[in-house]
């Protein structure tokens, strides 16, 4: 599979290490390209990593950018799909094709308010039943959306 027939998470600042490290399980395990924007909470030095167990990360492609700005201006919009908590059109509205983005902003905050009013069109969510619930946990979020995605080429 080359990288324009893959999907890529992007994961901006990512801050909880096990949220980063199941993503990368379900990249690896999906032929996902994963993206990480720095800054990141944590360290992906070999030693935390084997502390952690994460023993397939050397099977998932990792790329590795500096800022959400370098990140943007590499990429061509149309590919792009900001999920948050912070619109109402639903994941499942998207026209998902392989090669496109699925970018998460970090566990915390989510992603900026200036990103999501720029890219307003590409804003996605998923719902919740509950009112009570605002979201649910990163890894799993990055989960059911690329498996959405993936169900569509």
């Amino acid at each position: 599979m080359t990288n324009k027939d893959s999907f890529n998470i992007v994961l901006v600042e990512p801050e909880i290490p096990p949220n980063t490290g199941s993503i990368a399980r379900l990249c690896g395990a999906t032929n996902t390209v994963l993206h990480l924007v720095r800054p990141l909470g944590f360290s992906t030095d070999d030693k935390h990593l084997k502390r952690a167990g994460l023993d397939y990360w050397k099977f998932v492609d990792i790329r590795y950018w500096d800022s959400l700005d370098a990140f943007l201006e590499a990429q061509e919009e149309t590919k792009l799909y900001f999920l948050t908590t912070k619109t109402s059109r639903s994941y499942v509205d998207a026209q998902y094709q392989p090669g496109d983005y699925l970018i998460f902003g970090k566990e915390t905050k989510g992603l900026p308010e200036e990103i999501l009013t720029l890219y307003a069109d590409r804003c996605f969510t998923l719902p919740m039943a509950n009112p009570n619930i605002r979201s649910l946990n990163l890894a799993m979020t990055a989960g059911i959306v690329l498996y959405e995605a993936l169900s569509r080429r």
